[in-house]
């Protein structure tokens, strides 16, 4: 299949490009955690009940989930300059209303707007290593924006429990306005070469958003009708597909093979990454009676090491191609799994250590599989296809944790691991185990649809260079 080529050749704007990106998603990854925390002081401060509370995070989800890709394909559309500020001025137009907000009715306002502008954020850090850097240096760019929302995760926390220690948790809506800072170097930098205009399939569009949103409705609430909803909403998107002109999404992009698998592959490994802030620090609550304070402060280190090597990974599949860094991540995911699995109840500091290889791991997975689906995804459906795969690793999330939740919930009567006696242990180290096993079955998967494929092409090119 042929790949896109960069539309800007110049470095120096992508230089600066992914340097305002990286920049832009430490403030984004920061909006998106901080509020978890002070959950329950918003709860008591409005007299609410947990579900009622639980609409601050749940609606953001959901905006941010299907906005990624509906921005991703109007940046296919339209000229990015203009969608990132006006996603920029809504996010931080969200953050004002919110740090004025007297009633959770406004608060939950706020946070609407403020995922409605956030979400042209991961469809621009889709955007900027394919359109800015050609395929040879395209990881070195993923590697930076990888970074930048490692950070944001990493310290999201810590300055949500700083700040409110000193401050009104409404302050916590003040951070994100310091992305207007940037805003201007968009605009200089940011190229207007997309073309103007053209028609988009709406109807297709809300079928989708619809699908989306009643799936996760149906997850977080527990409601098998809309469930069925949002399977009726999936037959009505895919009757669209086959039947408009010109689809929200291409036909040519649902019928690309490696595209798929691609996809498939990433949502698999992002619901098995999302294990470990799920259940690690259930783990250390729940095994080795750690307070939430002592929790935060295992789990801090290896969200500090994954930014800290995320540039590295990023030049690592520049020079030494995608495989090669989706085969060190699968081994370091293989080996965090296994080993938790293995030594489930051990001391905190264990637990820490082998926390921190599974999130280096799933960094390096993250830049593998996102450089390897760009590659395979035509110039013109760039913006959807990236877009595609950022609502995946969401719904992968949504659908992983709620799961996850069910098994914890079943417990398990016994443990594969023959030296294991504490029975809390046991559902621990099983799943562990089936998680590290399913790596090994991507693994493959992944060998035999692009290694395979590139061995394919290197041999028609010499075959080719002979005649």
């Amino acid at each position: 299949m042929p790949s896109e080529q960069p539309d800007v050749t110049q470095p120096a704007i992508g230089n600066v490009l992914i340097k305002l990106l990286a920049f832009t998603l430490i403030l984004s990854s920061m909006s998106a955690t901080m509020f978890n925390i002070v959950l329950p002081e918003i709860r008591a401060e409005f007299e609410l009940s947990v579900s009622q509370v639980s609409w601050v995070s749940t609606a953001y989800l959901l905006i941010y989930a299907v906005g990624s890709v509906i921005y991703g394909k109007l940046f296919d559309r339209y000229h990015a300059r203009n969608l990132i500020t006006f996603g920029l001025l809504v996010f931080a137009s969200g953050s004002l209303l919110g740090l004025l907000a007297g009633s959770f009715s406004f608060v939950l306002m706020a946070r609407i707007l403020q995922a409605v502008g956030a979400s042209v954020i991961p469809a621009l850090a889709m955007l900027i290593p394919v359109r800015y850097f050609p395929p040879e240096r395209r990881g070195h760019a993923l590697g930076i924006s990888a970074t930048g929302l490692a950070l944001g995760n990493a310290i999201g926390p810590i300055i949500s429990s700083l700040l409110i220690s000193f401050l009104h948790w409404r302050w916590l809506f003040a951070i994100p306005l310091l992305i207007l800072i940037i805003l201007p170097y968009y605009r200089k930098h940011l190229s207007s070469d997309i073309k103007e205009g053209g028609q988009i399939d709406w109807f297709g569009g809300g079928l989708l958003t619809g699908t989306v949103a009643l799936l996760l409705l149906s997850i977080t609430q527990e409601n098998l009708w809309l469930g069925a909803g949002s399977a009726l909403m999936a037959i009505g998107f895919l009757w669209r597909i086959r039947t408009a002109t010109d689809p929200f999404i291409s036909r040519q992009l649902m019928m690309d093979r490696i595209y798929l698998i691609g996809l498939m592959i990433a949502a698999i490994v992002m619901s098995i990454g999302y294990a470990l802030p799920f259940l690690t620090p259930q783990l250390l609550s729940d095994i080795n009676r750690l307070e939430p304070g002592i929790i935060g402060f295992v789990m801090v280190p290896g969200a500090c090491l994954s930014a800290y090597l995320g540039r590295k990974a990023g030049k690592l599949a520049d020079s030494k191609g995608n495989s090669f860094v989706y085969h060190t991540a699968s081994l370091l995911l293989f080996s965090c799994f296994l080993l938790l699995s293995l030594f489930v109840g051990s001391s905190a500091v264990l637990i820490g250590l082998i926390f921190t290889l599974g999130n280096v791991g799933q960094m390096f997975m993250q830049i593998a599989l996102s450089n390897t689906i760009s590659r395979s995804i035509l110039k013109d459906q760039i913006g959807v296809g990236m877009g595609l795969l950022t609502l995946f690793n969401f719904l992968s999330g949504a659908v992983s944790t709620g799961i996850y939740g069910k098994v914890m919930d079943h417990g398990a009567r016994s443990s594969w691991i023959p030296w294991h006696s504490n029975a809390a242990t046991y559902v621990f180290s099983n799943l562990y185990l089936v998680l590290a096993l399913i790596h090994i079955g991507l693994l493959l998967l992944y060998r035999s649809v692009y290694v395979s494929k590139k061995k394919t092409n290197t041999m028609g090119q010499i075959l080719g260079n002979g005649r």
